[in-house]
């Protein structure tokens, strides 16, 4: 009867051990460079400053925001070499983990287990994408879109997220942000549907 109790005891440790192990697999984020099968992302990470890239932590993911630029015309590239140069300027906290380019191309600027200065309180566990567009109306182009469709998929698969956890800044502070997706309600629920297909 000992024997026996030693036993169970024994394989209710393994058990445990076992299952934690899986818990803090999947539930924990360690991912520092995303990479995709189909998708080229190039990795420039910003320099660690307290303005752009405040090398904070970022534990769990339970969401992703989804941005545009606001700066008509411009390059992903553009945009990444903004985030660094607030290291000198000083004259805000901006950045974002990933920026779509008009022709579709990604640029990942910081590390996905750090926070990104991008999206207020909801900066500690969400991740950022921000968006290129050519005009000030906002809308994205056809590369741009079907990218960041194809890399939303990605990450909520990554991440064991749905739909409803994919979200605009507007939904967190009232910003319009993304501007196209905010003008028409109906074309961001469009997007959202995509994500499921």
């Amino acid at each position: 009867m000992k024997n026996k109790n030693i036993t169970l005891k024994f394989i209710l440790v393994i058990v445990l051990l076992i299952g934690s192990y899986y818990f803090f697999i999947y539930h924990s984020n360690n991912i520092e460079e995303y990479t995709m099968e189909h998708l080229s992302i190039q990795h420039q990470f910003l320099t660690v400053n307290p303005y752009s890239r405040p090398g904070k932590a970022l534990k769990k993911v339970n969401g992703i925001v989804i941005h545009y630029t606001a700066n008509p015309g411009s390059s992903a590239q553009n945009n990444r070499d903004y985030f660094e140069n607030l290291k000198t300027r000083h004259t805000t906290k901006a950045s974002s983990h990933f920026i779509i380019g008009i022709n579709g191309e990604i640029i990942q600027c910081i590390p996905l287990n750090e926070i990104a200065y991008a999206s207020n309180n909801r900066n500690s566990d969400t991740i950022s994408i921000e968006c290129c567009h050519p005009d000030s109306s906002g809308r994205f182009s056809n590369a741009t879109y079907q990218t960041l469709q194809q890399l939303v998929k990605s990450l909520m698969t990554t991440y064991s997220l749905d739909k409803n956890d994919v979200i605009r800044h507007y939904d967190v502070t009232g910003k319009e942000c993304p501007k196209y997706f905010v003008t028409y309600p109906q074309k961001w629920e469009e997007f959202k549907n995509s994500l499921e297909n």
